[in-house]
């Protein structure tokens, strides 16, 4: 990071409320170098939500303007780097890096979710960012999967609609 000083709270995005994250989220942007990852939801049902979370990772770790001396992962996934890798368990409460990271993530992850609702407003993904919530479970009852769902997700999986 740029500069360690922030004036937003950065911690675990989990415990953020969604606009400490999108404050956070705008002076992360401002003060780091950052590199985001995505993986669509075909790849995912192709190789797995655990590869393509190590995908992710290697591909927003390739995105980065300068490439990292160490790096740090929230939890035991170990990742092939050209570089040290530390694991951290509870990292995004531990690390300010792995914390901007996971604001990071689940910023990027909410905005794509709004955008989607725009073209898909029949399943809520404003309101539930693609969570199994009961809105969501609702939705895919009534109308099932929407072409964006991962069929692999269990409840879509359970749904014969689809195929």
């Amino acid at each position: 990071m740029k500069d360690l000083k922030f004036k937003a709270r950065i911690d675990d995005s989990k415990k953020l409320s969604a606009r400490q994250r999108e404050e956070a989220y705008l002076e992360i942007v401002k003060k780091s170098f950052i590199g985001v990852g995505i993986v669509d939801e075909k790849t995912i049902d192709r190789i797995n939500i655990y590869q393509a979370t190590k995908r992710a990772m290697r591909l927003a770790i390739s995105k980065l303007e300068i490439p990292p001396d160490y790096v740090i992962v929230d939890g035991n996934m170990k990742i092939a780097t050209k570089c040290p890798l530390k694991c951290i368990v509870g990292g995004d409460s531990k690390s300010l890096s792995i914390a901007a990271a996971s604001i990071i993530a689940k910023v990027t992850r909410d905005r794509i979710m709004l955008e989607l609702d725009k073209v898909y407003p029949q399943y809520g993904f404003a309101r539930h960012k693609g969570y199994g919530t009961k809105l969501h479970m609702e939705a895919l009852n009534n109308h099932g999967p929407s072409p964006i769902h991962r069929l692999s997700f269990n409840p879509v999986k359970k749904q014969k609609s689809y195929i």
